[in-house]
This record gives structure tokens, C-alpha cells and sequence, in this order.
């Protein structure tokens, strides 16, 4: 997806640019009544920008007719009296620009932005919950922490850049070119001819910024997964005692994204001076032919002056305009990303009811048919019948498709071709949500959140009481070493806790399924890790979990499922045979080698 979208936004063309600039205008919807607060303030500084020069303009022409009718002989008047009213309102013009600044960044950085990004990053949050697992399971973690940091932070400076450009920069160019042409149209047309060459070649340059941006986003995403799986193994890095290959590979991907940013920030850079340099040529024609006019008369010396101050103040939203055309590459790479990760394809929505209490538990795979890959067939024609409060065991080797079976029960992945039914009833017409709260789980990989050892057990059955909650430990055989613990039920732990081993986590697990008291069950591998006394609490504590209960357990270990009422052997996702464990060694086919291959025995 990576790859795909940076080719994308290489070869976008102008269209697609101002469709995404679309996008993040309409993402603001909620916000459109500060953002109209925003364009209204904004206003009031043009309006200042505007009266300013004019005022100083004014200060100027009576001080130079002060100054003709003292050297002339004539009366002159009281200078301080005819300026005081003047400056005052220059004054306060200065003020109230420099207050309502103040206003409209705070309004933009504290509430503007902060909505926007916020509203964003709940979105996604949302998105996630909805999105297939095939996409979580094929996207690193890095990848998406980028989208929803970074880029949605790229995405809230965007708002800045169009009030700044489309509003403020835009209307004050508009306003500062009337009045100079209104106050002389011939130094005003000067200031005015180097406007289109600013402005191309700010397009020019931000332009070519573009690709730049582009890569270093691309490697921050890196950066975010090689941080991502060194904390997440941390474990192994240490046994394997590979810290410097590690360092290694974080500094390179450092290396590439100093790089990438470091020739954005160049290019990016060489627009403001280039602007700059231009309005300082222009201010100092505007100077020299303005002297010449003044010198001979053409203009009052106070509209020249009026005219510096015009060009000098033209020349700033200039300069904002081709910062905030630069700034946009660096958005738009970021919103590609984040609108194309909104835009993903979503589970599709399953209707139907079904009442949990009224399950018996039988389940039917009819003629099903899989792959992860069209072009490789996983699943062919799986067909067999779990009984109501039968335990099948599912075995195999490695890649057979076992695990295969479990996400399409739980709705993970949609089949191809063939039926999943629950008591006679097609799980394509069951709601996703209804149908995965007819299973409990306990998986190979304990997961617990960061939150109290009740809140964990609970997460199945949010409205438990504390009761229910010490009833299912004790029959998972946690309870008395819960009860050692600092705060017992009330002890925070997390899926990093140190202070529990493996195997008291599956314990919890294992609580948790029996709290949630679901009517069919899938267990994987859930004491491939543990001690053989914690394996014998394990299996207690799981024979307990599984009494009543239409039961899935997915073993590599048979002494697991040696009293399972039926085995499936799975191999290249096919059953290539099927029985109770007996039976099956005594066919002594592919089940009596696996057998005889974990435990050294003749069959």
C-alpha cells in the first residue's frame, strides 16, 4: 500500500491536487463557525493593513506642508495639533492588528486545529473497527501510528495554510493593489508587475519540494515500524544479543529520512528568500521612481510614502502565500495517506439477528472453499459436522490451514465458495457482531489490556458483577494467586506485566472465556508454552471451560485432544482423515505418524 501510494502521489495531476485540498476543506464541516470567526478576523487585519499606510501617508503630506509654508514665509500652523489625531489613529490601527493576530492564532492553534485533527484521529480510530482483519494483519503497526500521528498533525497545519492563503494572503493582496491603484495607478501597476513572478516561482519551487516531502514521510513511516518491532521483541533482540544490528538498521532508516527531509527543508527554504529579494528590488524602484514623480511634482511626497509602505506590506502576504505553497506538499503527501487509509474497504455489513440463548451449538462447514490468494487455493471443499457440545480437534502441520478454520468461524475472513452454518442457519446471514458473540476464545498468544485483573476477566462481560468474576477464577484456578497479588482484583496489569508468567496469564484467559460463557468454543494451543504443572492446571481448568460447550481446539500437541470425540487432520487444507484417537491410529496413516513423530513410538 506504501509503495502504491507514493507512486500515486508522484503522478497526481492538478485536478487530483485540488480534489484532495476539497477533502480537507469539507473534513472542517464541524468546525465552520470558527473558521468563519477565523476569515472575519482576518478581515480586521486586512482592514488595518490597509488604513495604516494611508494614515502614515496622511502624517507625512502635513508634515511636508508644515514644512512648505515655514521655508516659504508663510504662517505655519501648529504641527503637533494637526498630527496628534492622526498618529492616535495609526496607533490603535497598530493595536487592534497586532490584538486580533494574537486572537486568530490562538483561536487556530487551540481550537481550530485541535477539533480538526481530533475529529480525524476519531475517525480512524472508528475506521479501524470496521476494517477486515486481512488488512490489519497485511499493514505494519508503524504504518498506521504515522497515519494517525504525523500525518493527521500535517492534516490540522493544513487549516492554517488555507485560512492564511485563500482568506487572509489573497483578500489583502486584493486590497492592497486597489488602494495603490487608487492612490497612484503608476507606481501602483509597478509593485503589481512582479506579482505573477513571485507567484510562479513559488509554484515552481514548492513544486519540486514535493517529491522530497514525499520521501521523508515514507521513511517516517519506517522509522515508526523499525521502533515498533524493536519494542515489541524486545526480548529476543536481547537473547540474540542483536542490539547493534538494530541500532544499525534504526540509524539507516534515520539516515534516509535525514536525508529526504533534509533536501525538502532546502528547497522548501529557497522560496521565501526568492520572494523576498524580489519585493526588495521592487521597493527600491518604487523608491527611485517615486523620488523622480515626487521631485518633479507628479506626486505628493505622502502618496510615495503611502506606496513604500503598500509594497513593503505587499511583499509579506507574498511571501506568506509562497511558504503556505510549499508547506501544502508536505500536506498533501499526508492527506493522500490518511484519506486512502479512510477510504479502505470495509467489512461487509451481515444482517440478520440471532439470540445467543437459543444457540445449540451445532456448526456445518458445507463445501467451503478459501484462499488468501486467488492465484493459491488454501481451502478446496471442506466438509464436516460439529455436534452440539462436541469437542473436534483440529491438527495438522504447519501452513495445513488449521487456523485458517478459526477465522473463518469467527467471521475474519469470508469464505469463497460453500456454507458456514450454525444450528442449520448460514452465518452469511448472521450480523458479524452477533455471530462472534456466540464463541468464546483462548489463543496460543495471551492478550491482556492495560487496566485492573477484574476489568481483564470482565472484557467479555463488561456488566459483571464481582461475584461472577471470582466465580469464573476459581474455576480457572486463578484465584489464589490473584489474591497474592499487591491489590489482588484491583492490581493494574498490562500485556507487558513482568510480574505474571505465561502460564497465569492463560489462567486469566481462560477466566475470561468463562465469565463470557459462550456456546462454542475455540481454543489454540493454549498450553504450548507453559510448565507441565501449570499445563495440568491449564487442562483442568480448560475441561471445565469446555463441559456443555461445542468445542474447537486446535493442537500440535496430541496428548492435548487424545479424548477429543472427533479429530480433523488437515493437510494442504484438505481432511485427509477424520475419527477419534484410537481410531485414527489405528489406520496408521498420516494422524499415527504425527503421533509417533512427537513421542518416538511404534505404531
Amino acid at each position: 500500500m506504501r509503495r502504491r501510494a507514493v507512486h500515486e502521489e508522484m503522478n497526481m495531476t492538478t485536478r487530483q491536487r485540488l480534489s484532495i485540498y476539497g477533502k480537507l476543506i469539507l473534513e472542517a464541516r464541524p468546525i465552520w463557525k470558527w473558521l468563519v470567526l477565523s476569515c472575519l478576523l482576518c478581515l480586521i487585519i486586512i482592514a488595518c493593513a490597509v488604513i495604516s499606510p494611508q494614515l502614515m501617508g496622511d502624517v507625512t503630506n502635513t508634515i511636508y506642508d508644515y514644512w512648505a509654508a515655514s521655508s516659504g514665509g508663510g504662517e505655519p500652523f501648529p504641527l503637533v495639533e494637526a498630527i496628534t489625531p492622526t498618529l492616535l489613529l495609526l496607533l490603535l490601527s497598530y493595536v487592534i492588528s497586532s490584538v486580533v493576530r494574537w486572537l486568530n492564532m490562538y483561536l487556530m492553534n487551540n481550537v481550530v486545529s485541535h477539533h480538526y485533527t481530533c475529529a480525524i484521529r476519531i475517525r480512524m480510530s472508528d475506521k479501524i473497527r470496521r476494517l477486515p482483519v486481512k488488512f490489519v494483519d497485511g499493514t505494519p503497526v508503524g504504518q498506521i501510528l504515522e497515519n494517525m500521528t504525523g500525518d493527521v498533525s500535517a492534516m490540522g497545519n493544513s487549516i492554517h495554510q488555507i485560512v492564511e492563503i485563500l482568506v487572509q494572503g489573497v483578500l489583502q493582496l486584493v486590497f492592497i493593489a486597489a488602494a495603490m491603484l487608487l492612490e497612484d495607478w503608476r507606481l501602483g501597476l509597478i509593485v503589481l508587475a512582479t506579482a505573477p513572478l513571485s507567484f510562479l516561482l513559488s509554484v515552481k519551487i514548492s513544486g519540486a519540494s514535493g517529491q522530497y516531502h514525499r520521501a521523508s514521510l515514507r521513511e517516517n513511516a519506517e522509522i515508526y515500524s523499525v521502533v515498533e518491532e524493536s519494542y515489541t521483541n524486545f526480548a529476543t533482540t536481547k537473547a540474540y544479543n542483536l542490539e547493534r544490528a538494530m541500532e544499525e538498521k534504526h540509524a539507516q532508516a534515520n539516515r534516509r529520512q535525514r536525508e529526504a527531509q533534509a533536501k525538502a527543508n532546502f528547497v522548501t527554504s529557497l522560496v521565501q528568500p526568492s520572494v523576498t529579494l524580489l519585493g526588495a528590488l521592487t521597493y527600491i524602484v518604487i523608491n527611485l521612481v517615486g523620488g523622480w514623480l515626487a521631485v518633479r511634482g507628479a506626486v505628493p511626497i505622502g502618496v510615495v510614502v503611502t506606496i513604500v509602505l503598500f509594497a513593503r506590506q505587499f511583499s509579506a502576504p507574498m511571501e506568506q502565500i509562497a511558504n503556505g505553497l510549499s508547506q501544502m506538499q508536505r500536506v498533501t503527501a499526508a492527506s493522500i495517506r490518511v484519506f486512502q487509509f479512510l477510504e479502505q474497504p470495509e467489512e461487509d455489513p451481515r444482517q440478520g439477528d440471532v439470540d445467543p440463548r437459543q444457540i445449540q451449538g451445532e456448526v456445518v462447514f458445507d463445501h467451503v472453499a478459501f484462499s488468501y490468494n486467488p492465484d493459491q487455493p488454501l481451502i478446496r471443499d471442506l466438509n464436516f459436522t460439529a455436534h452440539p457440545g462436541q469437542t473436534v480437534a483440529i491438527v495438522g502441520p504447519t501452513g495445513a490451514g488449521k487456523t485458517t478454520i478459526v477465522n473463518l468461524l469467527m467471521g475474519f475472513y469470508d469464505i469463497s465458495d460453500g456454507e458456514i452454518l450454525i444450528d442449520g442457519r448460514p452465518m452469511s446471514q448472521m450480523s458479524r457482531d452477533q455471530a462472534r458473540e456466540l464463541f468464546g476464545m483462548v489463543l496460543q498468544e495471551t492478550w491482556l489490556f492495560r487496566g485492573t485483573v477484574a476489568e481483564n476477566i470482565a472484557y467479555g462481560r463488561p456488566d459483571a458483577t464481582r461475584e461472577e468474576i471470582i466465580q469464573a477464577c476459581d474455576d480457572a484456578y486463578c484465584d489464589h494467586f490473584i489474591r497474592t497479588l499487591p491489590q489482588g482484583y484491583d492490581t493494574v496489569i498490562g500485556d507487558e506485566t513482568t510480574t505474571l508468567s505465561g502460564g497465569q496469564k492463560q489462567l486469566l484467559t481462560i477466566a475470561r472465556a468463562i465469565l463470557a460463557d459462550r456456546r462454542l468454543l475455540i481454543l489454540d494451543e493454549a498450553t504450548s508454552n507453559v510448565d507441565t504443572r501449570t499445563e495440568i492446571l491449564i487442562q483442568k481448568a480448560m475441561d471445565k471451560l469446555m463441559r456443555g460447550r461445542t468445542c474447537f481446539v486446535i493442537a500440535h500437541r496430541l496428548s492435548t485432544i487424545v479424548h477429543a470425540d472427533r479429530i480433523l487432520v488437515i493437510r494442504d487444507g484438505d481432511i485427509v482423515e477424520q475419527g477419534t484417537h484410537q481410531q485414527l491410529l489405528a489406520l496408521n496413516g498420516f494422524y499415527a505418524q504425527l503421533y509417533a513423530s512427537q513421542y518416538d513410538q511404534a505404531i
